[in-house]
């Protein structure tokens, strides 16, 4: 299973060959989930296009499509909740309280009626991917969560859905992400150890490059997303920020030995 919201592009087709190369059958939800919007975010403006979604799909051989309303997901009286373990409490879960228990709850219900042996979730979402696998973990719940890559545009942007919220200005300007990002990788492949002193060049490089907010720039731990002093195997950069009204998230990891 590819668990998504819709508005597919070419990172979510990806994630569907990687689903594809590790499995018989590949099903893909398209569901836009309410409990995962806290009240003023993008839920009723978030693009819903579900025809040419379809389309895309037939085109990377889908065997089918789960496209559940509200109502299918959550029926009258609708109480039960999963709640998100730790992971889930710095970086988005800061910023979105309510965010992550919205996610594993539907996250769950989807893998459940999927009967999924495999799902597999996207890079750039990366706490994301976190908070699942610990769920799925500390569950039992029988279904390996596989991470496909961050897929990106030539130019570097991470591709997304509120992507197409951005106007041409903003959108030139939203390359600063990537760029600080690569930039950090760059110099953790030159051998710089401090963890600290790389989010603080983070952070300068994202208000330098004309990021209009932002929420975190930080260098983790890529299990448990808490921050680190000194770069460790595994350690990942995530920043998160807005250009303009559109909040965009993106990560890289940092390999102390390349």
């Amino acid at each position: 299973m590819v668990p998504t919201m819709g508005a597919l592009h070419e990172g979510h087709l990806s994630l569907v060959r990687v689903c594809r190369a590790h499995c018989d059958r590949v099903v893909v939800s398209i569901f836009v989930n309410p409990s995962q919007f806290a009240p003023g975010e993008d839920f009723e403006r978030y693009p819903r296009t579900l025809e040419s979604d379809i389309a895309a799909l037939e085109t990377v051989g889908v065997d089918a499509v789960l496209a559940p309303s509200p109502a299918d997901m959550y029926g009258p009286g609708f109480s039960t909740v999963v709640q998100p373990a730790k992971v889930a409490q710095t970086l988005e879960g800061q910023f979105r309280p309510s965010h992550y228990q919205g996610v594993t709850t539907v996250v769950a219900k989807l893998l459940n009626l999927a009967r999924a042996d495999v799902a597999v979730f996207g890079q750039k979402d990366y706490q994301q991917l976190a908070v699942i696998r610990q769920m799925v973990h500390e569950l039992n719940m029988p279904t390996e969560i596989l991470m496909g890559t961050t897929f990106r545009d030539p130019d570097g942007l991470a591709m997304s859905s509120r992507n197409r919220y951005l106007t041409a200005e903003e959108r030139q300007r939203a390359l600063v992400i990537s760029r600080a990002l690569f930039a950090c990788r760059h110099r953790v492949g030159q051998g710089e150890q401090d963890a600290r002193e790389l989010a603080t060049n983070l952070m300068q490089e994202l208000i330098d490059g004309g990021l209009d907010s932002i929420d975190y720039a930080v260098i983790a731990d890529g299990q448990t997303l808490e921050s680190l002093d000194q770069i460790r195997t595994g350690a990942v950069a995530l920043v998160a920020g807005y250009i303009g009204k559109t909040r965009l998230i993106d990560n890289v990891l940092l390999d102390p030995t390349s």
